[in-house]
């Protein structure tokens, strides 16, 4: 699959946690390829400490750097408000909820804050903003035309992991990767949370899917990661640009391969 050329014609991205690591990787794809969209939103919780995402905005003009803490329910309301400003008619044509956290804990170390920390952040605000931003959505597939879905319309892109497959991961692996209790049950619920969406957003024709980037190099994944940050994006991009009605509803992966739940 690839439709990276796709985001040409795509009016609106919307990136959350785009400070650094996927996040600012996204953006930095998007702005600096001759395939970028209308206009970059990216959502930082403290943009003025993002220094890196400060100069790609002070570099590319189509870079809006927005303030948007993904736990706070004012900072949705907000950062809807400021969206939809920049956007005005045209609505938002694709969110990328990629704002996540890994909280690690095994059996014995787990509490019920730690998994309630990491299901806040990345189970519960996609759901949140999602639900918050679907007015600018609607709008913008409203001008989309019937029976087509993807990006040059409306689309909502949850960035999840192949550590939330539940079939997947079992049997096999690194032992310590099944004590990762709060990050990959909340991923797991994240693509729960994606499937119930797609079936609530599927009439307006919005499209709705869970993707997993990869095992990559950045603070989160570590350094013995095989995938760098470009590597993972270019062919990340590449998959959601080309999505159509077919995959609303997937769990995919950076090479556009279907995964198990």
């Amino acid at each position: 699959m690839n439709g990276i050329m796709n985001f040409k014609n795509c009016g609106s991205v919307l990136v959350t946690g785009a400070s650094r690591g996927l996040g600012l990787q996204i953006v930095d794809c998007l702005a600096s390829g001759d395939f970028s969209p209308g206009k970059i939103i990216a959502a930082a919780r403290n943009p003025a400490s993002a220094q890196k995402l400060q100069e790609l905005a002070g570099k590319y003009p189509n870079i809006h750097i927005i303030t948007l803490d993904v736990v706070n329910q004012e900072h949705i309301e907000k950062a809807v408000v400021e969206v939809g400003q920049l956007v005005k008619e045209d609505g938002l044509n694709c969110l990328i909820n990629n704002a996540g956290i890994n909280v690690l804990a095994d059996f014995h170390a787990v509490t019920a804050d730690m998994m309630i920390e990491n299901f806040h952040t990345n189970t519960v605000a996609p759901l949140m903003i999602t639900k918050a931003f679907l007015p600018l959505l609607k709008k913008a597939a409203s001008k989309g035309g019937a029976g087509s879905m993807g990006i040059h319309r409306a689309a909502v892109i949850n960035m999840s992991s192949l550590l939330g497959s539940v079939e997947q991961n079992w049997g096999e692996g690194a032992p310590e990767l099944f004590r990762w209790y709060p990050y990959r049950t909340s991923k797991s619920a994240l693509n729960m949370v994606s499937r119930c969406m797609a079936v609530d957003l599927e009439a307006d024709g919005i499209l709705c899917m869970v993707i997993h980037p990869g095992w990559v190099r950045t603070d989160m994944g570590g350094p013995q990661a095989p995938l760098s940050p470009e590597e993972s994006i270019s062919s990340t991009l590449s998959v959601i640009g080309g999505l159509t009605e077919k995959d609303h509803g997937s769990y995919l992966d950076f090479k556009g391969d279907t995964l198990p739940w």
